[in-house]
């Protein structure tokens, strides 16, 4: 009490003291806002976001990011600032910040990765001043998916270190795998800490108002998607599938819609049938949820699983691509693309994805729609050195073909062509294959329990052949495609006596592998938990290389423990 009525009596002296603000420290002026009109957005947050005079509410004005960044946002005012709303309120709010505060389709492709629960390896990171200021607790792309004013992100600083008591650490001097360490890290007192050079950046590369975002503005429309859409789908571990989607309006809204969707596989003739509803923000962001008419009940990764959507709507409405994915990391999922159908044949893909030169009376199935009702051999072109030998088959969805590839058929990409029918880069030629990649090169799998869910890892072989230059794992080498292989473990060694190869995990002859109980587990030294890294092996059945042996790959899988704080999962589909 002394104290504090010490100070408050030196306050006045300590003022007179103080030297009034110089002309050249002034601040510069605020950058304007982005009025709010909603009106309940108004009433359900402008008791804490005051307003002024020009519409703008405080913070939300001088803020724009994806739908997931701002249904975070909108939960954490519900958890920790108790704001009280309903559902259809919440949605609603979110719909129109996403749509009036959100981002321009060239402002959130580049960080889509983060909403399609993508594992990507960040090579965007600027400087290491930067690295450790954000990157070291979240993926880089997650600040990306924001666009603030310079003040506002001096702000989001603030509440960091308010939150989050690590971050004033990571602000100051950065992180790194030995700690935090005044001394060790020789800091200069006249250099800029970590969060002043992420603050730069961030002020500049990811600002309020941009030339994307004003375009963007005045071209975006109501989503107009209602109809009948060709969807190509990839499913590590199980190849292409290809189909059709019906899309409708649901009757709710005009960005609302319900869909139907039935794929099959060209490897095995398999099908996926689904049923879901999706609604789509901004008039592009695509956030989806579906299921299988069949009941799930096969494993972890069955196709009949309640799965998430997301996708990016091309600006001219033909055209969407994105992941649908499930499990409890997300792990399981596959690459979608959507292009509306029309009255023009389409080619959507091959069952070869490579043509092996010198190959003689190869069968290869064209998958298409609306293809025409007589096809001649001559129809069909695969590029120099391929010749279309017959048609063994056709209707308006497939066309089978016989063809020879020549010796000296130049390797590489070539365009498949029906007629006027275009598939780009729709097969590849090849002399040999040079080398196989596992696919992910590098994973992540998460042990589990009774408590804690499982993470689990699908690993595939894809076969590559160098490129022009002659050296393969080079960037120009050719992509052939997933072969047939046999996988196994090995140990990765990186302490004496590692033994981690027994207590990880299974890998199943189709490359899923299955995690291990979290443990501790009293079978190894000191009770250990059966955490451990590994080598995925997968070797090749069919291809040898010089030395006439099987063509060998290997993955590097991490084995870690189980994610005991989840943050914010994102549900801002339907």
């Amino acid at each position: 009490m002394k104290f504090l009525l010490a100070s408050l009596l030196a306050l006045p002296l300590l003022l007179a003291q103080t030297p009034p603000p110089t002309e050249a420290a002034a601040k510069p002026a605020p950058e304007e806002g982005i009025p709010v009109t909603d009106t309940l957005v108004l009433s359900k947050c402008g008791t804490c976001h005051t307003k002024d005079e020009k519409g703008n509410l405080l913070r939300i004005s001088w803020e724009r990011s994806t739908p997931e960044g701002w249904e975070e946002a909108i939960k954490r005012m519900v958890r920790l600032q108790g704001v009280r709303l309903t559902p259809a309120e919440a949605r609603s709010i979110l719909k129109y910040l996403s749509t009036y505060h959100g981002l321009a389709p060239e402002e959130a492709k580049p960080v889509m990765y983060v909403a399609e629960h993508r594992i990507q390896d960040e090579t965007n990171i600027p400087t290491d001043n930067v690295r450790g200021a954000c990157s070291y607790c979240h993926a880089f792309a997650r600040p990306l998916s924001w666009r603030r004013s310079q003040e506002d992100w001096r702000l989001l600083t603030n509440f960091h270190v308010a939150l989050y008591p690590q971050a004033d650490e990571a602000f100051r001097l950065g992180m790194n795998a030995g700690g935090f360490d005044d001394e060790r890290h020789h800091i200069d007192p006249a250099a800029p800490l970590p969060v002043d050079d992420a603050i730069a950046y961030l002020g500049k590369t990811a600002r309020l108002r941009t030339p994307e975002w004003a375009a963007w503005q005045a071209r975006m429309r109501a989503p107009k998607l209602a109809g009948r859409w060709l969807v190509t789908a990839y499913i590590p571990g199980r190849g292409k599938f290809y189909g059709e989607m019906e899309v409708e309006p649901n009757g709710k809204a005009d960005d609302e819609f319900s869909t139907r969707v039935k794929l099959q596989s060209a490897k095995d003739g398999s099908t996926i049938s689904r049923t879901g509803s999706s609604l789509v923000y901004t008039g592009y962001a695509w956030r989806g949820r579906s299921k299988g008419t069949q009941p799930a009940s096969t494993g972890p990764d069955d196709l009949n699983s309640d799965m998430r959507e997301v996708m990016l709507v091309s600006t001219d409405q033909s055209q969407a691509d994105g992941r649908w994915f499930w499990g409890d990391y997300q792990e399981f999922g596959f690459d979608v693309k959507l292009q509306r159908a029309s009255s023009e044949p389409t080619l959507l893909g091959v069952d070869h994805p490579a043509l092996k030169a010198g190959s003689q009376g190869l069968r290869v199935r064209l998958i298409g729609d609306n293809l025409p009702a007589q096809v001649a051999p001559a129809d069909l072109d695969f590029g120099t050195g391929v010749t279309v030998r017959r048609i063994v088959s056709h209707s308006a969805s497939e066309v089978i073909a016989e063809v020879d590839v020549a010796p000296s058929a130049v390797p590489g990409k070539r365009d498949v062509a029906l007629r006027r029918a275009v598939l780009p880069n729709g097969v590849a030629v090849y002399d040999r294959i040079d080398y196989i990649k596992v696919m992910p090169t590098s994973a992540l799998a998460r042990l589990g329990s009774e408590t804690h869910p499982k993470g689990y890892q699908q690993f595939e072989a894809v076969a590559y052949q160098r490129g022009v230059d002659g050296k393969p794992y080079t960037a120009d080498d050719v992509e052939l495609g997933p072969i047939d292989a046999t996988f196994s473990v090995e140990e990765f060694y990186s302490a004496y006596g590692d033994d981690d190869k027994n207590f990880v995990g299974t890998l199943s002859p189709s490359g899923l592998f299955t995690p291990a109980s979290d443990g501790p587990n009293p079978k190894r030294k000191f009770s250990r938990n059966n955490y451990g890294d590994i080598w995925v092996v997968a070797t090749a059945k069919n291809e040898k290389g010089p030395d006439g042996k099987p063509l060998v790959g290997k993955s590097y899988l991490v084995v870690t423990v189980p994610t005991y704080i989840r943050f914010d999962q994102p549900e801002v589909g339907q």
